[in-house]
């Protein structure tokens, strides 16, 4: 099986919703991001992939770790992903869908099940941030 590394985020606006995409020619929503280039850090690629994708251009200091998970790979079959997701939260109330993204939604993570979701979101992004939320309040 091969390893992919990747970068991601979480990105969350004031109203509670989260942004998800969904790639041209798939099925499943995931979180924005992708594979880091040789020699970039997690936070540098998570970065460029938001501008890339997303048109979100944002400041390095907004991004804040989620966390390390793995999980089978969505879109490249005998892989698995190994990602560092970040959350980034934004008042920018728009993004457009560019490079290889087909689909942008925003929904409330207690809702996103009711998508076809990627296994890293599903099973491990949207948990992990849904018992967080959980035991702050």
């Amino acid at each position: 099986m091969n390893t992919i590394r990747i970068a991601a985020a979480l990105v969350l606006r004031e109203s509670g919703e989260t942004l998800l995409v969904r790639k041209r020619g798939t099925r499943a929503f995931m979180q924005p991001g992708g594979k880091l280039e040789p020699g970039e850090d997690a936070q540098a690629a998570v970065l460029r992939e938001l501008e890339e994708e997303i048109g979100l251009k944002i400041d390095r200091a907004l991004l804040v770790p989620l966390g390390r998970f793995e999980a089978v790979a969505a879109n490249e079959p005998d892989s698995i992903v190994v990602a560092d997701v970040f959350r980034v939260e934004i008042d920018q109330l728009t993004v457009t869908a560019a490079a290889e993204i087909e689909e942008i939604i925003w929904v409330l993570p207690q809702k996103a099940h009711e998508l076809d979701l990627a296994p890293l979101t599903r099973d491990d992004i949207l948990p992990t941030y849904l018992a967080r939320l959980e035991a702050a309040s």
